[in-house]
């Protein structure tokens, strides 16, 4: 009776919004470059973006300001993707290493780490700026 619970997951889907962003446009235009001109003329429409949900864990976010050097938090990081600086006795964050599991941040003694809702970190650079944080 497997057809059960696939007829129940089935009807949900239909009645439920997709969690996903919808392709920018309502059809695969024939040049990328010429419907984003044409959006920029204001003559076509893109599909706004999902709001991220409640407690979403996108790009981890660091204060320096806040942080005493402790390095709890590079004891907790599964990834290793924290890394310790003594000549400042800060902390860098490889956000390419970092799976966003936010279990640095629930360590800080200081909360000078927590996520934020910034979820579009593809880049070809794993060592570019964006990829850093410090």
């Amino acid at each position: 009776m497997a057809i059960v619970p696939m007829l129940t997951e089935l009807l949900k889907q239909m009645i439920l919004e997709p969690a996903t962003n919808a392709f920018p446009a309502r059809y695969l235009p024939p040049s990328v470059t010429e419907f984003l001109k044409s959006v920029g003329r204001g003559e076509a429409k893109i599909h706004p973006p999902v709001e991220t949900p409640p407690k979403f864990r996108g790009k981890i976010v660091y204060d320096r300001d806040l942080c005493i050097g402790c390095t709890l938090c590079l004891r907790v990081c599964p990834a290793h993707a924290i890394e310790f600086l003594p000549q400042t006795k800060k902390i860098r964050i490889w956000v390419t290493q970092c799976i966003f599991c936010s279990q640095c941040n629930d360590v800080c003694p200081k909360s000078a780490l927590h996520m934020s809702e910034e979820f579009l970190l593809a880049t070809e650079d794993r060592f570019g700026e964006n990829m850093i944080v410090e």
